[in-house]
């Protein structure tokens, strides 16, 4: 029988020590007025650290680029007011035991005119493209694409100042550097182009940049999907050997841990093996992984034609996951909108009161700090 004493074992490395193996994903909400992080969002992540989570991963942060917004009220990363709301999140999680990163981010060819900050400016991405062989959008030049790597990379050393104890970079579920590695979003013919080695350019810009900007002892955590909101059957790479060839340039960039977004964390990655993508990753980097998807809901509230449904869940057993940490299949563990319902998710598990457990209902997510 899987023992959930796995899940709260320490995960120490040279550049992260956590109390535990729980990480809170990324979640947007949309919540923070004027783009500034307030006293909710400050309590918000707080309750969670108080909750037992060993690393949270906050919601994604726009970084300095005027086209980087594509959603109200998201969270910037820039500014002094933005940046001192950040730094009382920090202390607050810190207060309460548990440690922090910021997930920064730029959503690419999703962003519509009229969202601020950003006002009139359209979307950017590789190809002028937010779906396939559409496009709606400003195709970026050489020099949108610098001063792109260089807002992330300054949001990233903004992070350290600021007190974070390390940084994600957000490159998956199609927005804007995942637009550059999906072949259906990026038809460019230049150096960011062609097969995936070289639409990977930008990502692996961003990365040593980040590096070069943090220095070589704080942590980078890169998070990547195969799936794309605008295609959730899409897929990067079809064997192990492409993925191993994908991932190993941006660990050999300066990524440290390996984020896989996956819908459902114990679906097989590939034919022939169990291992999900986070246990791929693991295998073929040698890096730390997280995992991350639907842990601690009910699959029978997942419906199976591949729409997303993120309206509600039940709670449900974990034996499966605790099984594939046993195994070393992972290193960490991602819970998302579990953590929204249940603050104290990782209290609970730990002490066994798994009755205690409530239900996911995005209804109630105003209401649920």
């Amino acid at each position: 029988m899987s023992n959930v004493n796995t899940l709260f074992q320490p995960f120490v490395t040279d550049k992260l020590s956590l109390k535990n193996r729980v990480v809170m994903a990324p979640m947007t909400r949309t919540f923070s007025p004027g783009n500034i992080p307030n006293s909710k969002v400050v309590d918000y992540y707080h309750r969670r650290a108080e909750g037992g989570v060993g690393l949270i991963i906050t919601e994604g942060t726009i970084v300095d680029h005027v086209a980087s917004s594509g959603y109200p009220n998201v969270p910037a990363f820039y500014g002094d007011e933005a940046l001192a709301g950040w730094k009382k999140v920090v202390d607050a999680v810190h207060q309460a035991g548990g440690k922090i990163a910021p997930q920064i981010w730029h959503v690419g060819g999703i962003r519509r005119p009229g969202i601020n900050p950003g006002g009139d400016s359209p979307g950017h991405s590789p190809s002028g493209m937010a779906k396939p062989g559409k496009v709606t959008g400003h195709a970026m030049t050489h020099d949108d694409i610098k001063d792109v790597v260089s807002a992330f990379a300054k949001a990233a050393s903004d992070a350290k100042s600021v007190g974070f104890d390390a940084v994600e970079l957000h490159g998956a579920h199609g927005y804007l550097i995942d637009q550059f590695f999906w072949d259906r979003t990026n038809q460019r013919s230049d150096g960011y182009g062609g097969d995936l080695d070289t639409r990977s350019r930008f990502a692996l810009e961003i990365v040593r940049a980040v590096r070069a900007a943090v220095g070589d002892d704080f942590p980078i955590i890169f998070r990547f999907s195969q799936w794309k909101q605008q295609d959730y059957g899409a897929r990067l790479c079809e064997t192990p050997e492409a993925l191993g060839l994908f991932l190993n340039p941006l660990a050999d960039a300066g990524v440290d841990i390996f984020h896989c977004s996956t819908r459902r964390f114990w679906e097989p990655e590939f034919e022939g093996s169990d291992l999900n993508l986070a246990g791929w990753a693991r295998e073929l980097t040698g890096k730390p992984t997280i995992t991350v998807g639907s842990v601690g809901l009910n699959a029978d509230f997942l419906p199976e034609d591949g729409t997303p449904n993120f309206k509600g869940a039940e709670p449900a057993s974990i034996a499966n996951l605790l099984e594939r940490m046993e195994r070393n299949e992972f290193d960490l563990v991602a819970v998302g909108r579990a953590l929204i319902a249940n603050p104290d998710w990782a209290n609970k598990i730990a002490d066994g009161r798994i009755t205690e457990l409530e239900s996911y209902n995005k209804e109630l997510l105003n209401e649920l700090y």
